[in-house]
């Protein structure tokens, strides 16, 4: 795909640039011939694993004819990863994801799929992964307005991409920070960034950046009114893109060119620099371009008093402004919102013949009613435009709260509770509860730092969280150092207690190891673990805070079955001995003495004796 291409897929530069840099591997731009060619190695299916990611990876990033063919590449590649549990593919995946919801629009998606690929991205340990991922973010934000989100993530991944050897990722972070500063009208901040990023650009030798950090620094300069300076560099900047044929920098800079001389009402000159940019632009189909420079050519023209010209460039801008725009309620009243601006630009044309023939009153009514109509035009669009803005907001907003409300309840209980606005309480013949216990915590607590604590159990719960999952239970709560889960809800299944212990395994494991494998020499702890099964009531605590809890005498006795424990030991109960003594080796202890309930007989788990349950 050549550079006019890519770049009227994006429309604004910063986003040209994030496909020049946005990983490591790659470094050409996308080509359509390439997606058709390996698009025959795919119907073949012949491919497996590293090299069919590898394929999928391609295919995603040079498929620009169909969005939806290359999205399909892209979430077939995030499945794969996902499978073979290969986190550099999964990052590659979302971020593929995310470059092509962005580009069709759907920044919510585009967003969504960028977080995630600062997970996977962490997980595969590649840094300068993350602090891109974080450059894309930003970019979202800045496209939709919110400038303060823009920042935050922009400086979050220049701190990152310091830290690696990425050169050019560094300086393309950079060059986007301080574009962003630079609409924000904090210039000091812009010029800094610009200088750092051509910088770099020169080290490695990157015309192209360095070209277009000249091109914006000198349209900061021409903010400032620094006309000279911005004359030289942005004039600098279009000769080197001339020499690389990059023609949307070359148009852009143009059309800056004219609006320096336009402010110094050198109507001809800042003609000149105009017609250029348009003629590029249309030349090379840029139309986010050929609609910045009909604008401007058109008030050019009114200024120069000529407005028939001026009339024939408004009607293009209008034109390529909605095809650019491309929003589905906008197409529906384009050809109405547009032969009223354009009849505003008639009445001008009508308005010298009726001079002319010295009908002053009928010229003033004119005016006063073309004024009218434009206002509430105007009032009527920029309404619809702030709908369309907060209705963004919303639906982010509606989605934090959904993923909210999952993260507190299980689905069906969240589901339940927003289509009924509460929970009827449920109760389950068969659950395993599982309650796990600190040995010293108190001790600790009374002498450690509050912030180390809470840095001590985060390590622990985060991880005990991830098993959880593993398995398909349900996390209950926690309280203090207690951590309370359960299996076999809120979808009754066969296998949770089997499952609970081989949880249980897994962080007795983890904990163990955490003991030893503990470079940071941070506190840590050993763990008791207790087991019960039998029937509970589950439901929805609360009218503000909510909170899924379960009672019954099996949560009871699966706490006292903690207590009786001892560290290093997972001691489960005769109920659940019952349901899992096929599949794992257990200690009888005997009948020990339990508070409230009287002697009981316990077991410890030791090894799993087989892999099936039963």
């Amino acid at each position: 795909m050549t550079k006019k291409q890519l770049v009227e897929i994006f429309n604004i530069k910063r986003v040209v640039f994030v496909l020049f840099f946005f990983q490591q591997f790659y470094v050409f731009a996308q080509d359509q011939k390439v997606a058709d060619s390996l698009a025959e190695i795919y119907k073949k299916n012949t491919l497996s694993k590293v090299d069919k990611m590898e394929l999928l990876r391609n295919l995603a990033f040079n498929e620009t004819n169909n969005l939806q063919l290359s999205l399909q590449y892209a979430e077939e590649l995030i499945a794969l990863s996902k499978k073979e549990k290969n986190y550099l593919y999964l990052y590659r995946g979302y971020s593929q994801k995310g470059n092509k919801n962005n580009i069709s629009g759907d920044f919510n998606k585009a967003l969504d799929s960028y977080f995630k690929s600062i997970d996977a991205a962490i997980k595969a340990n590649f840094v300068t992964g993350e602090g891109m991922s974080y450059t894309c973010i930003a970019d979202v934000y800045s496209n939709l307005g919110n400038s303060k989100n823009a920042e935050q993530y922009y400086e979050k991944s220049i701190r990152i991409l310091r830290k690696t050897t990425d050169s050019n990722s560094l300086a393309l972070a950079l060059l986007n920070a301080g574009d962003e500063y630079s609409k924000n009208l904090k210039f000091n901040l812009a010029l800094n960034y610009f200088n750092e990023a051509g910088t770099i650009f020169k080290k490695e030798k990157y015309k192209i950046g360095i070209a277009y950090t000249l091109g914006n620094t000198g349209m900061v300069y021409a903010k400032q009114g620094k006309d000279d300076l911005a004359i030289k560099n942005i004039t600098e900047a279009i000769t080197m893109l001339e020499k690389l044929e990059d023609y949307y920098g070359i148009s852009d800079y143009l059309s800056s060119m004219a609006d320096i001389y336009f402010s110094r009402n050198d109507w001809n000159t800042a003609l000149t620099y105009a017609k250029r940019s348009l003629e590029i632009a249309q030349k090379q189909g840029l139309k986010d371009q050929v609609r910045k420079s009909s604008l401007l050519l058109s008030e050019l023209y009114q200024k120069l008093g000529n407005i028939p010209e001026s009339y024939i460039y408004y009607k293009k801008y209008i034109v390529y402004r909605d095809s650019i725009n491309n929003l589905e309620t906008i197409e529906k009243t384009a050809d109405l919102r547009t032969n009223f601006e354009v009849s505003k630009k008639q009445a001008e044309v009508d308005l010298m013949q009726i001079q002319k023939r010295n009908q002053r009153i009928i010229t003033i009514a004119s005016i006063i009613s073309l004024v009218l109509v434009f206002f509430i035009a105007l009032g009527l669009f920029r309404r619809y435009r702030f709908i369309q803005k907060t209705n963004i907001i919303i639906e982010a907003e509606k989605k934090r709260s959904d993923d909210l409300l999952l993260n507190i309840l299980p689905e069906e209980t969240a589901l339940e509770l927003k289509t009924n606005g509460k929970v009827a309480a449920k109760r389950f013949e068969s659950v395993t509860v599982l309650f796990t216990d600190f040995e010293g915590f108190t001790l600790y607590a009374e002498n450690l730092a509050p912030e180390k604590l809470v840095e001590s159990i985060d390590y622990y719960f985060s991880k005990f969280d991830a098993i959880i999952e593993k398995y398909d239970l349900e996390k209950i709560k926690t309280s203090g150092d207690s951590y309370m889960c359960a299996g076999g809800l809120p979808f009754q299944t066969e296998d949770h207690a089997y499952k609970i212990v081989l949880a249980a395994k897994e962080i007795l494991k983890f904990v163990n190891e955490s003991l030893t494998e503990n470079p940071n020499h941070q506190t840590r702890f050993k763990i008791r673990i207790g087991i019960n099964t039998g029937p509970v009531v589950a439901g929805v605590v609360g009218t503000k805070k909510f909170a899924y809890d379960i009672w019954g005498d099996t949560v009871n006795i699966a706490s006292r079955m903690e207590t009786n424990s001892i560290p290093g030991k997972i001691n489960i109960s005769e109920n659940t001995y019952k349901y899992i003594n096929n599949a794992f080796d257990c200690e009888y202890r005997g009948e020990v003495a339990v508070k409230n309930k009287g002697m009981m007989k316990m077991y410890f788990v030791n090894e799993l004796k087989t892999a099936k349950y039963g």
